[in-house]
């Protein structure tokens, strides 16, 4: 089955270079310009993955990874944030907001495409690990 990935990016260049290249290697995607609308997004195409630029208008890929952690529907999603803010104290502070992942801008192509391989397969093996409900 083709995975699904949400790539929420407001500049055109870099949300092009990142739907274009998950889509050239067998993702579909569904991109999001603006914070106002990533949880409509993540409810009705049901991605997963979601590449979150930090950086947005209306409402921050800050407070969209911890609206996500907080909704139980959504808080197992794996989150890759995407940023050109990329000291270690910025990557930490990100990641224990709960995002799964962090990439600083400018990505290389082969570094996003094993980053978002990796993180759906560590998803779908928490899944398959998973105890029986009885």
């Amino acid at each position: 089955m083709t995975k699904r990935v949400l790539v929420v990016e407001d500049d055109l260049l870099n949300r092009m270079f990142l739907a274009d290249s998950l889509r050239l290697h067998g993702y579909d995607v569904c991109e999001v310009d603006d914070g106002a609308h990533v949880m409509d997004a993540v409810r009705d195409y049901a991605p997963d993955l979601v590449t979150m630029d930090l950086n947005i208008p209306h409402i921050s890929g800050e407070t969209l990874i911890r609206r996500l952690r907080r909704d139980p529907a959504h808080a197992k999603m794996p989150v890759l944030a995407i940023t050109a803010f990329a000291s270690p104290r910025d990557q930490q502070r990100i990641l224990q907001l709960g995002a799964d992942g962090f990439m600083a801008k400018p990505l290389a192509l082969h570094s996003l495409l094993d980053a978002v391989g990796n993180l759906i397969a560590a998803k779908e093996n928490q899944k398959i690990r998973a105890p029986a409900l009885s």
